[in-house]
C-alpha cells in the first residue's frame, strides 16, 4: 500500500460524469477476501463507491446462466484495442461488440438479460444478485449516479442505437441502457466487491454457501475475458504487470481474481488515460509479487 500511496492525486477521476466528479481522490482502499470466509482489509475499505463497468462482470455470470453460450451470438469475445466506448470496432464489424467488457459489450449482454421483463425488474435482479454474492444486503443503486450518468450518456445511448439499427438488440434502446446506467450505480465497498467476486476464484462455487453459482467452465472463461479485456486498451499492461484476471471501472475500483487463492478488490479514483486506477494498479502489483499470485506462475 506504501507505494500505491504515492500515486494518490494523481491521475484524473471521471469528471465527465457529473456524480463522479466530486469524488475525493486521495481515498485508497484494499479487501482481499479468502475461501474461508476471511476478508483483509486496508486503508477506505469500508467507504462505498460506485462499481461502475466492474458490475460487468456480475451482468456477464447472469447471462450466461440465463442464455448460456447463445449470448455469444450478441457479443464477441475479442480483445477490443480501443477505448472502452469506442463506436469505432461497432461498424466494420455489423454491430456485434468485441467484447462484453467494453461499453457497447456489456449493453449487448445487458438486452439478453432482460428478455422482455420490465426493466426495473431486471435492474432489481442484478442488485440482488450482487447482495447475494457479497453476503450483504446494503448495496444499493446510488440513483445520483444512475441519473447522472443517464443525463451525460449520450454516447452510450449511441453505442445502442448503432447495434440495434444492425439488429443487434432485442429490446428498446431506452429500456436497455436504462438497466445499464443503474447497474453501473451500484456502489459497494472494497470489502463487499471482494467478497462478491469470490465465486469466481473457486470455480463458480461460492465457498462459504456451497452454491453453484456459474459452471466452472464458466467461470474460468469469465477470468478468461477478465484476463484479456477487463482494461480495455490497458489489458495487456496490467496482465503484464499484475499477473491476475481483473476488471476496472471509472469509479476507480478493480476487482481481481486469484483463481484457487481469492478475490482482491481496491479502490482509488484517480484513473490512467484508460479509465483504470493508478494507486489500485499499483497496490495490486505489489501484492500479486508479495504473494507470488499469478496465473502465468
Amino acid at each position: 500500500m506504501l507505494l500505491a500511496t504515492e500515486q494518490l492525486g494523481q491521475g484524473r477521476v471521471a469528471d465527465y460524469i457529473p456524480a463522479l466528479a466530486k469524488v475525493d481522490p486521495n481515498k485508497l482502499g484494499f479487501a482481499l477476501a479468502l475461501p474461508d470466509g476471511t476478508v483483509h482489509t486496508s486503508g477506505d475499505a469500508d467507504e462505498a463507491f460506485s462499481i461502475q463497468s466492474v458490475s460487468k462482470i456480475f451482468t456477464l455470470a447472469l447471462a450466461l446462466r440465463r442464455v448460456g453460450s447463445d449470448l455469444w451470438t450478441s457479443v464477441g469475445r475479442e480483445p477490443s484495442g480501443s477505448a472502452f466506448n469506442s463506436v469505432v470496432q461497432l461498424e466494420s464489424e455489423q454491430g456485434i461488440p468485441r467484447n462484453p467488457l467494453i461499453n457497447a459489450g456489456a449493453i449487448a449482454t445487458t438486452d439478453r438479460l432482460i428478455d422482455g421483463r420490465e426493466g426495473d425488474a431486471v435492474a432489481e435482479e442484478i442488485l440482488d444478485f450482487i447482495c447475494a454474492r457479497a453476503g450483504d444486503d446494503r448495496v444499493e443503486i446510488d440513483f445520483d449516479v444512475a441519473f447522472s450518468e443517464s443525463e451525460t450518456g449520450a454516447r452510450n445511448r449511441s453505442l445502442a442505437h448503432f447495434m440495434d439499427a444492425f439488429g443487434n438488440l432485442r429490446h428498446p434502446v431506452e429500456t436497455v441502457v436504462g438497466v445499464y446506467f443503474r447497474q453501473c450505480a451500484i456502489a459497494m465497498s472494497c470489502r463487499q466487491l471482494a467478497r462478491a467476486g469470490l465465486f469466481l476464484a473457486m470455480e463458480g462455487c461460492d465457498p462459504l454457501t456451497g452454491e453453484q453459482i456459474v459452471e466452472a467452465h464458466r467461470a474460468r472463461r469469465i477470468n478468461a475475458i477478465m484476463m484479456l479485456c477487463g482494461h480495455y486498451d490497458n489489458s495487456g499492461e496490467f496482465a503484464f504487470r499484475v499477473g491476475l484476471p481483473g476488471k476496472s471501472g471509472v469509479g476507480g475500483g478493480i476487482l481481481c481474481i486469484a483463481p484457487g487463492q481469492g478475490s482482491i478488490a481496491v479502490w482509488s479514483p484517480g484513473l490512467n488515460e484508460a479509465g483504470t486506477s493508478l494507486a489500485g494498479a499499483v497496490a495490486l502489483e505489489h501484492f500479486a509479487c508479495a504473494a507470488g499470485w499469478s496465473v502465468f506462475d
